[in-house]
């Protein structure tokens, strides 16, 4: 049986799709609709049962994946393993948010590039948790590192850390609100006080309204940017309270820029995950970027 149909085969398998599959080959998609008929054809059953959005397989089509999807990823190893031999230097395209990719992922793979016997290339987007996905099941990205776990065969996710979020303001306007009245009546005193977001939905100060005081807070924001670093940057200047990542104040925390408003016994938390696309492993330099973030996230919690 030809090894390409079974790679076409195993592609759309993951990706739910002959468009997206085709996208992953390089081929149209009237390339890979005509090897699957093919592959059918061969076998004498439907691998496949098209839909108005993508296919589903069969319970055919999904035992002949599950056979030979690992011998293909094996293939794909041994032939990856030739190609860093003769390459001194592998290209790694990862993508994710904005903050979190530079203060921590990029700081951790450029150990890896000096560190590591063969030289790995860097190369970084950053983007919204749906934009990274869809990059890298399109195969614009060997990794991405997401705040939501993505669902479907193509993709594969791993839990990275847990990233803590604490309240805070600068010195000037801890003082103004003081201790007494954070704990009389927390959330009603904080909504009447300038916020500082990254988005109008004040996706972080609601979770930790949630989280923390089981309400929606019924405020708005005062300023608004789309980076956490300008967030904080903001908060230091005065601007506002803001809820922010615990490693990308903390810093500020201990050099007294800002201050913790209240320290909840069970503070909000939000779980990153690194994503690949499933088979991509195989790879030795997205396998091993892969492993050196994981080692390098015990430390991030």
């Amino acid at each position: 049986m030809d090894l390409a149909l079974l790679r076409t085969f195993v592609t759309v398998h993951r990706a739910g799709s002959f468009t997206r599959a085709a996208a992953l080959l390089g081929l149209s998609q009237p390339a890979v609709t005509s090897q699957i008929r093919t592959l059918e054809r061969q076998l004498g059953r439907p691998l496949f049962l098209r839909q108005a959005r993508g296919v589903t397989p069969t319970p055919i089509g999904d035992e002949l994946a599950h056979k030979v999807a690992p011998h293909l990823d094996a293939l794909m190893e041994i032939t990856e393993i030739g190609l860093d031999e003769e390459s001194s230097v592998r290209t790694l395209h990862i993508a994710g948010p904005p903050e979190f990719t530079a203060e921590r992922a990029l700081p951790a793979l450029t150990e890896l590039t000096r560190d590591d016997g063969q030289s790995i290339a860097l190369r970084a987007s950053f983007g919204t948790a749906e934009e990274s996905v869809e990059g890298l099941a399109a195969g614009h990205h060997d990794l991405a590192i997401t705040t939501a776990r993505p669902r479907g065969p193509l993709l594969t996710a791993t839990p990275l850390c847990d990233e803590e979020h604490v309240l805070v303001a600068s010195p000037r306007w801890a003082a103004r609100i003081g201790s007494g009245a954070l704990h009389r009546a927390a959330a009603p005193s904080l909504e009447k006080l300038p916020m500082v977001e990254v988005h109008e939905s004040l996706p972080l100060i609601q979770r930790y309204w949630a989280t923390v005081f089981d309400s929606r807070p019924a405020v708005s924001g005062t300023v608004v940017v789309p980076d956490l670093r300008a967030v904080l940057a903001c908060v230091i200047t005065g601007a506002g309270l803001a809820v922010l990542p615990r490693y990308l104040c903390a810093s500020a925390l201990e050099q007294g820029e800002v201050v913790a408003l209240l320290d909840p016994p069970v503070p909000p938390l939000r779980t990153y995950f690194l994503v690949v696309r499933t088979g991509t492993l195989a790879s030795p330099h997205i396998a091993r970027a892969h492993e050196w973030l994981l080692r390098a996230a015990v430390d991030w919690s």
